[in-house]
């Protein structure tokens, strides 16, 4: 799948990608390297972001419900205003109301 020219698909390189609002609906960005990525209201509803790595990128008002993010390197990730629910796996240790994330 391809998005604003990016190719998605797991262990992708996308680092500083501008994905600002883009549909990833159950896309598989298993330990893809999406640092200081630009994913603002991106809907990433039911995607599989096992091992991604999310350092400083930005997700805020982002759609994660359904998405898991087992492994995934959060480190200075902006979640503010983030969406999430039950269903959404975070990484061990990580702390979604700290974040700021709502839940739906």
């Amino acid at each position: 799948m391809e998005v604003n020219g990016y190719e998605i698909k797991p262990g992708a390189y996308l680092k500083g990608a501008y994905l600002k609002g883009a549909y990833l609906f159950k896309a598989n960005l298993t330990r893809a390297n999406l640092e200081g990525a630009n994913l603002e209201g991106a809907n990433l509803e039911g995607a599989n972001l096992t091992g991604a790595y999310l350092t400083g990128a930005n997700l805020e008002g982002a759609r994660l419900e359904g998405a898991n993010l087992e492994g995934a390197n959060l480190a200075e990730a902006s979640l503010s205003e983030a969406f999430a629910d039950s269903q959404t796996t975070w990484p061990e240790g990580f702390g979604p109301l700290f974040a700021r994330v709502e839940f739906d």
